[in-house]
């Protein structure tokens, strides 16, 4: 560990511990279920000075955050296939479930909250420059009465355009007619 890692003490510290957490679990499944819903909130390192002033990340799962609070959270990929999630589909106890998951995620925020709903999703295994992708759908949660409490905004700023602000983002286009004014 040492001779491979900068910081090969501590690591072999961490692995030490990882596998006095892993005997209080029956099975490596149940060990390994436990660690990815319930992550550790932090992993140890050699102290150095106190820092109090500097700016720090808290990355937290949805399992996790129960009972948390922070000034501001970001909600990654509040998209159908996430919130809620695909497995989840067809059946309406894992619906809500996943309801009442991404109201957690929701209600950790003191201050802001900021929910990330991609446009895109790009195709893996393409070519380096490759631009294939498909759309996502903003979750089904985030119903137009939920949304009146938010401020849609795009990014980057230059591809909002005036007419389309948060009021009528929801406006039907008639894509058949404009089709047929790109052949008129």
């Amino acid at each position: 560990m040492t001779r491979i890692y900068e910081s090969g003490a501590v690591r072999g510290g961490d692995l030490d511990q990882l596998e006095r957490i892993a005997l209080q679990f029956a099975s490596r499944e149940r060990f390994l279920s436990e660690l990815t819903l319930d992550p550790p909130n932090a992993t140890s390192d050699i102290s150095h000075a106190a820092s109090l002033d500097e700016d720090f990340l808290i990355l937290s799962t949805v399992h996790s955050a129960k009972g948390q609070e922070w000034d501001r959270v970001f909600v990654l990929n509040v998209s159908d296939g996430n919130f809620p999630n695909e497995y989840a589909a067809g059946k309406p106890e894992a619906i809500e479930e996943e309801r009442r998951l991404l109201y957690v995620a929701m209600t950790r925020a003191r201050d802001t909250l900021d929910l990330i709903s991609p446009l895109k999703y790009y195709v893996t295994q393409q070519p380096r420059l490759g631009d294939a992708h498909v759309y996502g759908a903003r979750s089904r949660f985030l119903t137009p009465r939920v949304m009146e409490a938010f401020d849609a905004v795009v990014w980057p700023a230059t591809l909002a355009s005036p007419e389309r602000t948060a009021a009528n983002v929801h406006t039907r286009v008639d894509v058949a007619a404009r089709l047929r004014g790109l052949w008129s």
